[in-house]
């Protein structure tokens, strides 16, 4: 059963708006560690974790530093394994009007996991969350983006687990998951359990193929004149640009893992780039939370719903609605 529908094609010919018109994108931060690169021979077991010297602390407090300098609120996806070990950065980033939301547990990629792995690590790590910040924990993403239409149960576990939206879902080929073809605005998604409001990956088309230039390695790898004309094209569809960023990206010095020339390149290309473009996009572009955004989509879901001439509950994968009237 495939996760998620087919997506429309990308506007021609984009404009560039003027600074005071450019609308609303989210800046998330994926809180975990410099040894929880997934998928390596040697990535350390969970047991061993505690054991390796962490940088992630120093590290997120830079970030939420630089936040501050322009007021921006992010999305702290928290690994529940970093904020049960470090508390204080869950608190810290609360304290400070960010957002918690939930990256799992363990950082395991969510097709390996199967159902009921999944859902045992997403429920554990949002009770976790709940329980150090306090407040409600709507959001969940999946270690590398993890989800494929293979993995059918992904969005019904979810919803049993509690959460009303997900950032999952990465509408093109890529090394961990990927569903090609997967629409790329936000959009509602219905299951047996409910419904949960899906915000993809952001790619947009170039040179004819969908690409991310956003966040982790891509952002790294591209300079900042191509991120920012895409991410203006990103704007002018009517789709918010989705910006995320690893602590350990800021930290050029931080202890490397061992693999191969390939996933070097990928993990530790132009580490030195980050923090700068990281300034230009917080002041360049407007933010608001993945919560904020929800709260806008669940409205006009209700709205949308409310308008269906038929009143056949859609089934699992189909589109209930799309931004700005879109079909």
């Amino acid at each position: 059963m495939s996760v998620a529908s087919a997506t429309r094609g990308t506007p021609e010919g984009i404009d560039v708006p003027s600074s005071s018109a450019i609308p609303h994108c989210v800046f998330s931060v994926d809180v975990e560690d410099w040894f929880h690169i997934l998928d390596l021979p040697s990535t350390p077991p969970v047991a061993k974790w505690d054991s390796l010297p962490s940088r992630v602390g120093n590290n997120f407090q830079k970030l939420l530093d630089i936040l501050d300098e322009t007021g921006t609120k992010a999305t702290c996806f928290f690994l529940a394994w970093v904020a049960k070990k470090f508390p204080h950065l869950v608190n810290e980033a609360s304290r400070r009007g960010h957002e918690i939301a939930s990256h799992g547990f363990a950082h395991r990629l969510a097709y390996e996991l199967g159902a009921e792995a999944f859902f045992e690590d997403c429920r554990v790590s949002k009770q976790i969350l709940e329980d150090i910040s306090g407040s409600p924990v709507l959001g969940y993403r999946a270690a590398g983006f993890s989800t494929t239409n293979d993995c059918g149960w992904f969005i019904e576990k979810l919803v049993e687990a509690g959460y009303k939206y997900d950032s999952s879902i990465f509408p093109a080929r890529r090394g961990h998951g990927g569903i090609e073809g997967a629409r790329r605005e936000p959009h509602t998604v219905n299951c047996p359990a409910g419904e949960i409001v899906e915000f993809p990956v952001t790619v947009e088309t170039f040179i004819g193929r969908p690409m991310c230039f956003f966040g982790g390695g891509y952002l790294r790898l591209f300079p900042y004149s191509l991120i920012r004309r895409m991410s203006l094209a990103v704007l002018r569809s009517g789709r918010p640009v989705l910006f995320y960023i690893h602590p350990r990206e800021i930290d050029p010095n931080h202890p490397r893992l061992a693999m191969n020339a390939k996933r070097q390149f990928k993990s530790y290309v132009n580490l030195r780039t980050t923090e700068p473009k990281i300034r230009r996009i917080l002041k360049e572009f407007k933010f608001k939370t993945f919560a904020e955004l929800f709260a806008e989509q669940h409205s006009a879901a209700a709205g949308a719903v409310s308008c269906l001439k038929s009143s056949a509950r859609p089934s699992y994968g189909e589109k209930t609605f799309a931004t700005r009237g879109e079909a």
